[in-house]
């Protein structure tokens, strides 16, 4: 017999909820990672003692395909956002199949913008990415003030 599961783990829309922003958050650890490889390749390093210790000060210094790679200060405005709304969207008791629907398209939307912008994609693909991946937060954002509306 297995152990019962804390009351979250039998939420579906909770663990879907979960699922995504996983996705999400290793695909911010991949831009890390590729950042820094693009700095090392490029020799360009935000911070002098980086720069010191692969060659010297003249490689603190700005690249522009280092700053393209830094996709994930975009991510930072908007996944943390998701991962706020998302997760007490998730307690208001929402169809699991129109909160899966949300999850999914904001994931895909991040996914999206962050492959246009690193493979600089022909505009308006970033663009529209970016505002498909707005539309389930203003959504979730809209569920929970009118959920929460009589508690103000």
């Amino acid at each position: 017999r297995a152990a019962p599961s804390p009351k979250m783990m039998e939420n579906t829309v909770f663990m879907s909820f979960t699922f995504y922003s996983t996705i999400l958050i290793l695909k911010m650890y991949v831009i890390a990672i590729i950042t820094g490889q693009v700095r090392l390749r490029k020799k360009a390093f935000a911070n002098p003692e980086d720069a010191l210790r692969n060659g010297g000060l003249q490689y603190y210094r700005e690249d522009p395909d280092v700053e393209r790679c830094r996709a994930h200060r975009n991510d930072m405005e908007n996944i943390f956002p998701f991962l706020f709304l998302g997760a007490i969207y998730s307690l208001l008791d929402p169809s699991p199949t129109v909160a899966r629907i949300h999850f999914f398209i904001f994931c895909v939307g991040r996914i999206v913008h962050t492959v246009a912008y690193l493979l600089r994609l022909k505009a308006p693909t970033r663009s529209i990415a970016y505002g498909v991946a707005q539309l389930p937060c203003f959504s979730m954002a809209l569920q929970i003030l009118l959920a929460t509306t009589p508690y103000w």
